[in-house]
């Protein structure tokens, strides 16, 4: 069996520990030049130098991407950038565009060059030509078929990796190169500023009655026409392994903390099954109902197993579905005294049934002896990112998090 990755977002410092801690073998960043989500925090580059010491002191890698659509101007200082990566210890740098791989593989030839999902690859053909420049890794287009990746599997090098998506949005247009948010809102997509204007509510006008909006509808709220349902193959890891597809990637560096890391523990236990029962692997539900644990759309296999019909769609709502709230996350614990250091990231109450879970599973708690630092009681905790403590039953580890269902 091929060696498979687990591939993780990281929009911040803190999401790359959180990828990192919850099983990732590589992240993926953007730094703060020439990346395509400015809605991320995205990293310095001594953010980005102390990202990689943390994951290489683990055995994990970072990429950095360097994924825009650019224009002349957009090229100026892109050969320096990526030198200074290279010396903060970057593994690989992230391009769509021919003329920036060309750039870099001329100006910092030490680089690993992977290429983007922006670049549309969707055939043997553009594979071996990226190959015989030396690419050795492709994140493929998200329009391809798992027999589709399958028959290029074959014929290509085993050397090439094979990077696909397997969770997270679905962009509308072809692998997300859109202009439907530079026309409704000036935000360039190809520049990392999509407006998401395809989740808009949207109706109709007939051209000699302006002003005159008739409804598209599908319900009293509204239609939403190019609402993709998000991508999810976690069932589907026996699939994808057959396939040869060597890099598993989740979408989401503008998620939060908790997101990425419900979505990933799921994954990373789902890989390690198949990984450790081979024939013998069964797929376990109750990891789907984690992953339902985060704020969601609903979910849809995208392309893998043919084109997508309307089911793949949400007529109804762009809106997400939260079951739970993401309440807060341990920093401490003391075992002698059983007492938990708190980061408090929703409201919560002494006696409050929640859920801690750390990258192997959760349990059930009550919120006990919930008091400040000094040891004052508290009847509540719901000063933004405040530290408090709890007394908890079970033993936890920094970076846990707590979660309480919401019976909204």
């Amino acid at each position: 069996m091929r060696k498979i990755e687990l591939l993780a977002p990281a929009g911040d410092f803190e999401k790359l520990k959180t990828a990192i801690d919850y099983g990732a073998d590589a992240v993926y960043l953007g730094g703060d030049s020439f990346g395509l989500r400015k809605a991320s925090k995205n990293f310095s580059l001594d953010e980005i130098a102390e990202g990689v010491k943390y994951s290489h002191e683990r055995g994990r890698k970072v990429y950095v991407t360097m994924n825009i659509v650019p224009h002349d101007k957009d090229m100026v200082g892109a050969a320096d950038y990526a030198k200074s990566l290279v010396d903060v210890g970057v593994d690989a740098i992230i391009v769509s565009d021919l003329g920036m791989m060309s750039l870099l593989m001329r100006e910092v030839p030490d680089i690993k060059i992977h290429i983007s999902t922006q670049a549309s690859v969707t055939n043997y053909e553009t594979v071996m030509f990226y190959y015989n420049l030396g690419i050795r890794r492709i994140v493929f287009a998200r329009e391809l078929s798992l027999a589709e990746i399958k028959e290029i599997r074959s014929k290509v090098p085993d050397d090439m990796d094979i990077e696909c998506f397997v969770h997270g949005a679905m962009c509308i247009s072809y692998s997300g190169r859109c202009l439907i948010s530079n026309y409704m809102t000036g935000r360039d997509a190809n520049q990392g500023d999509c407006a998401q204007g395809c989740r808009y509510k949207y109706n109709l006008v007939e051209e000699k009655r302006p002003g005159e909006y008739f409804p598209i509808i599908e319900d009293d709220e509204g239609t939403f026409i190019l609402n993709s349902k998000d991508l999810c193959m976690l069932p589907y890891i026996p699939e994808m392994v057959d396939a040869g597809i060597t890099s598993f990637k989740i979408e989401g560096r503008v998620k939060s903390s908790y997101y990425i890391a419900t979505v990933l523990s799921s994954y990373r236990r789902a890989i390690d099954d198949f990984i450790r029962l081979g024939d013998n692997y069964k797929y376990d539900p109750s990891l789907m109902d984690e992953i339902k644990k985060a704020s969601h759309r609903d979910f849809t296999t995208g392309f893998y197993f043919g084109k997508p019909d309307e089911s793949a769609q949400n007529y109804g709502t762009s809106s997400y579905v939260r079951g739970y709230d993401f309440i807060g996350i341990v920093k401490d614990y003391d075992r002698n005294t059983g007492i938990a250091i708190i980061e408090q990231r929703n409201r919560f109450f002494p006696g409050e049934e929640i859920e801690i879970f750390g990258p192997r599973g959760y349990y059930k708690e009550t919120i006990n002896g919930l008091t400040d630092l000094d040891g004052n009681p508290k009847d509540v905790a719901n000063i933004p990112q405040e530290l408090v403590k709890i007394k908890v039953d079970n033993e936890v580890q920094e970076n846990y998090m707590l979660r309480r269902k919401n019976e909204e």
